[in-house]
């Protein structure tokens, strides 16, 4: 059951972007983001880079670290710079293991590629779409079922705000929400869902069941998922 759980949660952290978003970092440098508990040395830096580079990540962008919750394994992601046609973006991810900061007993798999203490599977690829908003560039993961227009109109009224919340919905959660950070927009006939991830890094995310009535926007339900 506990590794049903956290492989579950790995899916949502690997494909709906629940780790911390990428920041750019300079033209000839690369950027790292450590949570508290997982900071690499500037040795294991250029351990996993070699592991990244083998691995065919050829140019890296950035560095950072995760907790894999519930739990205190730690993980450490790769990745590369970005490839940006019109609104699509797409980018190499590699998630590599530190063997003290994972779960004890847990080696590498078969395919897995080892230098010392570290070893990766292979990277996947990050496909990402620029929603905009005013001014504003946002990026999502999925949208499925709608239009890119249509899926522009909800996030702007949910920004605004400009939406009605039903009575069985809790008003607190809202305030936990990181509405930058737009994860999912799908639509399945007249129903809507909008993923955001909680403020708190690594906490979960919201998942937001929404209808359209003459262009007025009502939260009928809110899930939220928790690691």
């Amino acid at each position: 059951m506990i590794k049903r759980q956290l492989g579950i949660y790995l899916s949502c952290v690997f494909f709906l972007g629940i780790s911390q978003p990428f920041t750019a970092a300079g033209k000839n440098s690369i950027d790292t983001d450590y949570v508290a508990g997982a900071v690499l040395t500037k040795a294991q830096e250029k351990i996993v880079l070699e592991l990244a580079m083998q691995r065919g990540v050829k140019k890296v962008a950035k560095i950072s670290t995760y907790y894999l919750l519930p739990t205190e394994a730690r993980g450490i992601q790769i990745q590369s710079t970005e490839q940006i046609k019109g609104r699509e973006v797409t980018s190499q991810i590699l998630n590599i293991i530190y063997k003290k900061w994972w779960h004890p007993n847990e080696g590498p798999r078969k395919g897995d590629l080892r230098t010392g203490e570290f070893w990766a599977g292979k990277p996947t690829i990050r496909k990402e779409t620029i929603l905009k908003v005013g001014k504003k560039e946002y990026r999502v993961r999925i949208i499925q079922g709608l239009t890119l227009e249509e899926a522009e109109k909800l996030l702007q009224m949910l920004l605004e705000p400009n939406y009605t919340v039903e009575p069985a919905v809790r008003h607190e959660n809202f305030k936990q929400i990181a509405w930058d950070k737009p994860m999912s927009f799908r639509r399945q006939g007249e129903n809507y869902s909008v993923s955001f991830p909680h403020i708190a890094r690594g906490a979960g995310f919201f998942d937001l069941q929404i209808k359209l009535s003459d262009d007025e926007l009502i939260i009928h339900q809110m899930f939220q998922a928790i690691p």
